[in-house]
């Protein structure tokens, strides 16, 4: 079944082309990754398809009937909202009766005789009943929980970003739609929460269209990979490994076809210089055909390994004793001990508000920690790429402020390159190097900030969500500047991908403690730590891998938080079960009240629910606590 149709659609903004008369067709079943270089108009085109902007020229059909629901990368909330009168501001089908149920309710309470109320309550319940929304509300406070949310009557202005775009996503997912298109879902959530969102969009029946630069989710969830190429629109068949293969072979037709078309002009060229005698007219056709050939914009897009020239490490890197650190009067993490040796590369994962940028900032010299010491070697230049990129100067053009770091930079090999080819390295081609930096995207400013990092030529690199707002080809070129980089590696990520390809070593940064070292890949992080949470050693550890791999880990201890949800838990379930017999018992005094037994018994499906979900989190605590001691 078709649900949307793109015909000759073109975009333009000031003087950028982004779009030139693409089509697109999406049917159900899709599930389409949308990928393309950052600035080629990806968020544009997500855009243009849920209706919010209008094509220059072109059309966009929705077909009757077609429901599309759109998460942006930064979503509009209502800061005086809590997180789930947020979630139920939806035109969803079930949640909206749920909300008319609500209402009628409160009219018959106020008039309990009132046969229109009567009425009107007895049908919506049964609605209810019959689609199952009773259901609605426990759903949501599931995919909350599983994102992260757990305080649902939080106000949505004292939320962080990362918080607020993972409400907005829970909104997203409980809004059934014939076709969701979300812009970059994987921001702002860790690997155990990407690994939970693949497996639910995977049983999803809507069409899915996304934006996202986490290449295992694209190879887990796709059916359909979409490349914005060149103001085109490219559809490769399959997930995103088949793409790789597509695309290759795709690039190398494309390369052949312009190497016929450079031998053809030179050809034609020559004809025309030697000043071949021949009648007129075939004389302007060969030089209409000239011009035609000298018009064709090939624009070959290319894979450069760029490897700058080191600077000598000692075998003293780091080392962090002691360190302790809080916010807001919580702590962070306390008496962490870390260290990094010449050459290590080490991932740091873990959840949201774990402290991993704060940890990071303190190695930087950022910010001082509360405790701890924070010892550098003599030979260190640190290279510390946040989430912030506040050092971007937008009154100055993209080659100027690269020039202001360095006019030639020198690679390992002993040449010099100038601006302009570093900057074509990273994907910034000739005419955008002269625009101004104010003017690139979120993407493009990013990409920017990278390049400049990497132009000091450090020889440690701290790298905090390298991943977040960068496209994949922008990704790859890191990727290939990090094999060729010899110094030290820190890069806290939630990006599967690029930790299994740039480090050797992966830690967890949770309950105010860096755990041990586990080997990549990522695959083997997850088994090692589910071993040691069930109170296994490892089978067997390489003689590469850390001996601390051979002892079995101690259970831990419930933190402070944990000991405090655990508590509240055991409250909640107190009320629930007091409310589930305080209902049971209006069930059984309401005699023959067909219409009052429909609310009570809807009432009390849902409290059914919520003491299911409540007491599956309160088990998972107290077998916690029980194996601590």
């Amino acid at each position: 079944m078709n649900l949307i149709t793109l015909e000759n659609v073109s975009k333009q903004y000031s003087e950028r082309l982004l779009l030139d008369s693409v089509s697109l067709q999406i049917n159900s079943g899709d599930r389409i990754g949308l990928i393309g270089v950052n600035g080629s108009g990806k968020t544009t085109l997500l855009r243009l398809i849920a209706g919010l902007e209008k094509p220059d020229a072109g059309s966009v059909m929705v077909w009757g009937g077609v429901r599309v629901r759109f998460l942006p990368q930064q979503p509009e909330l209502d800061d005086n909202r809590s997180v789930l009168e947020q979630l139920f501001d939806s035109e969803s089908p079930q949640i909206q009766l749920l909300r008319r149920f609500e209402w009628a309710s409160q009219q018959l309470e106020r008039q309990p005789h009132h046969q229109q109320w009567q009425a009107q309550v007895a049908a919506l319940s049964d609605e209810l009943a019959r689609t199952g929304s009773w259901a609605a509300e426990a759903k949501a406070k599931t995919i909350l929980t599983k994102l992260g949310i757990t305080d649902f009557e939080a106000r949505i202005g004292s939320l962080s970003g990362g918080q607020r775009k993972r409400v907005a996503l829970a909104q997203a997912l409980i809004d059934p739609a014939d076709l969701l298109i979300l812009d970059e879902p994987t921001n702002h959530i860790d690997a155990d929460t990407i690994d939970w969102l693949e497996n639910y969009l995977a049983n999803e029946p809507g069409a899915l269209l996304m934006v996202t630069h986490d290449r295992y989710f694209l190879d887990r969830v796709t059916n359909r990979i979409i490349e914005l190429d060149r103001r085109e629109l490219v559809s490769y068949p399959g997930n995103y490994r088949r793409y790789l293969e597509l695309s290759a072979e795709r690039q190398a037709q494309l390369t052949a076809a312009e190497s016929k078309r450079q031998n053809l002009l030179r050809r034609e060229l020559e004809w025309l210089r030697r000043g071949a005698q021949a009648r007129s007219t075939k004389q302007k056709a060969r030089k209409q055909r000239v011009e035609e050939l000298q018009q064709i914009d090939f624009d070959q897009s290319t894979e450069v390994s760029l490897a700058l020239a080191g600077r000598r490490l000692g075998k003293k890197v780091l080392s962090v004793t002691g360190l302790s650190h809080s916010f807001n009067g919580e702590p962070l993490f306390e008496g962490v001990n870390f260290e990094l040796g010449p050459g290590d590369r080490i991932g740091v994962m873990g959840p949201n508000g774990a402290g991993k940028s704060t940890f990071l900032n303190i190695l930087a010299g950022k910010i001082a920690p509360e405790a701890g010491t924070v010892e550098w070697g003599e030979t260190v230049r640190v290279g510390y790429y946040d989430q912030q990129s506040s050092r971007l100067a937008d009154s100055l053009r993209v080659i100027d402020f690269i020039k202001q770091e360095a006019p030639l930079i020198q690679t390992k090999s002993g040449e010099y390159l100038s601006a302009f080819q570093v900057l074509e390295w990273f994907l910034f081609p000739k005419g955008q190097q002269h625009a101004y930096i104010s003017t690139l995207s979120g993407g493009e400013r990013r990409r920017l900030y990278l390049l400049h990092i990497l132009m000091q030529q450090p020889n440690v690199l701290l790298l905090d969500e390298p991943t977040n707002d960068l496209d994949i080809q922008t990704l790859t070129v890191l990727e290939e500047f990090l094999d060729n980089f010899n110094g030290s590696l820190i890069i806290v990520s939630h990006d599967r991908y690029l930790l299994d390809r740039a480090t050797d070593y992966l830690v967890n940064f949770e309950d105010g403690q860096v755990s041990q070292r586990y080997p990549t890949p990522f695959e083997t992080y997850l088994q090692l730590r589910a071993e040691q949470r069930a109170g296994q050693s490892p089978e067997s550890v390489s003689p590469a891998e850390p001996v601390e791999y051979r002892a079995k880990s101690r259970p831990r201890k419930l933190t402070f938080k944990e000991q405090r949800e655990l508590e509240q838990l055991s409250q909640k379930i107190d009320g629930l079960e007091q409310r589930q017999a305080s209902l049971q018992a209006e069930i059984n005094g309401s005699g023959n009240d067909y219409v009052k037994l429909q609310s009570l018994a809807g009432q009390l499906e849902t409290v059914d629910i919520e003491l299911e979900r409540v007491m599956e989190r309160w088990l998972e605590l107290e077998d916690l606590a029980d194996a601590s001691e």
